[in-house]
């Protein structure tokens, strides 16, 4: 006899993984990764064992939800890097991304959290190879001030989209502010040491919710 998970699901059961997923995006996009299983399984309009039935944890949810949101993320950013102009692909990816972040909590959560590397790593690896790049390239170009560094866009990244929940729009007045200081000009004052990667990480862990996985027993 077959596997039964090798089985396709029956059509009922289909549709409330369809309707659960659906509902997760909603949730998290308003919430963030601070929304849970039961939060998901409230909107849906679903008991809470559905939903545990299709994603034992909330990290299986979290995979299920972006991991071809953060390739396409990951996409746009080497897409940039091909830019003629360095500093143009520079800021058009951070444009891009923050507009996402302030938009979406859920795939903003997932990619400046702790665990991306870990849930998503060929993602993860590559959109931090590719962020270093950009900023190398506008460096070199000489439109990008030299004291700025790759471990400081996480950091514009998660203190623009915080300001999104002033509004959808209101974001943009403050990355607009931030790239103006992050050109080449005669007045800029000296910034200091940029923060090292593990401050990053901490800093970072202090901003985003963790996901903390669920037994698959539980609901």
């Amino acid at each position: 006899m077959p596997a039964t998970a090798s089985r396709p699901l029956r059509r009922d059961a289909q549709r409330n993984r369809e309707r659960i997923v659906e509902a997760a995006r909603e949730v998290f996009a308003t919430r963030g990764f601070a929304a849970t299983l039961d939060d998901v399984a409230h909107h849906a309009g679903v008991g809470v064992g559905t939903v545990y039935r299709r994603f034992p944890t909330k990290e299986a949810l979290v995979e299920a939800l972006f991991t071809e949101r953060i390739a396409a993320m990951v996409a746009l950013a080497e897409e940039c890097l091909a830019d003629p102009s360095a500093w143009d692909g520079l800021t058009r990816f951070m444009t891009a991304a923050c507009r996402v972040h302030a938009e979406d909590r859920g795939l903003r959560d997932a990619m400046l959290s702790l665990g991306m590397k870990k849930r998503f790593p060929e993602a993860g690896d590559r959109m931090e190879t590719v962020i270093v790049e950009l900023v190398a390239r506008a460096k070199a170009e000489g439109t990008l001030r030299p004291d700025f560094d790759a471990t400081d866009v996480p950091i514009i990244f998660t203190m623009v989209s915080d300001i999104g929940g002033a509004g959808p729009q209101a974001y943009e007045r403050y990355l607009r502010l931030v790239i103006d200081g992050l050109r080449v000009c005669s007045r800029n004052a000296p910034l200091g040491d940029p923060l090292t990667r593990d401050e990053v990480i901490v800093m970072l862990s202090g901003c985003v919710p963790a996901v903390r996985p669920r037994s698959a027993t539980a609901p």
